[in-house]
């Protein structure tokens, strides 16, 4: 399997990607990505260069974004001041589950994080999705904390805000990169 960025093309992917995993989450109890996510905002993180597929064949089996940028309202100023990147929207087909496929995007992702000199590797989670939290600590990231209040409408609720991170570091994770480089980060 191989691991592209992703192109204007992939738009369609993503979004039926993101649809199938809120009716699979959703079948388990959680209302995680229950809300459409908007098309124009997907395809400026696509052309922004964020957007990672993991290629399996002419196939998607899976999808990252990672980025430098945090959420707003989310990590304290000190946390911003280390160098970090920040994983967003990990989604595995699920006719490709079971195979740890993201358990080694984390580990691309960690990697890539590495060579672009950041020191941690950060996410945020749905806080009422216990299974998800339970998955990113098994994939060795620490819980932070939880940010409960300062949501997206008004300052309301905040329904993603369950903080962790992990170092990063070099890993193999058996896929084949075809992605640029990372831009070094400035320390």
């Amino acid at each position: 399997m191989k691991i592209t960025s992703a192109t204007p093309a992939d738009l369609d992917r993503l979004l039926s990607f993101r649809k199938e995993a809120a009716s699979w989450i959703g079948k388990l109890g959680s209302d995680q990505w229950s809300r459409p996510y908007p098309a124009d905002r997907l395809q400026a993180t696509i052309e922004a260069g964020t957007v990672f597929m993991l290629r399996d064949g002419e196939r998607t089996a899976g999808t990252i974004t990672l980025t430098a940028e945090a959420e707003e309202g989310l990590w304290s100023l000190a946390e911003l001041d280390e160098p970090s990147m920040f994983v967003n929207k990990l989604t595995v087909d699920r006719e490709y589950a079971g195979q740890n496929l993201g358990g080694r995007l984390l580990d691309w992702a960690g990697d890539r994080a590495y060579r672009a000199s950041a020191k941690w590797l950060r996410l945020d989670a749905w806080t009422a999705n216990t299974r998800l939290q339970q998955y990113y600590l098994e994939q060795g990231f620490e819980h932070v904390r939880t940010v409960l209040e300062g949501g997206a409408v008004n300052g309301g609720p905040r329904v993603s805000g369950w903080l962790a991170q992990r170092p990063t570091r070099s890993a193999e994770h058996g896929f084949t990169d075809e992605t640029p480089s990372p831009e070094p980060m400035s320390i």
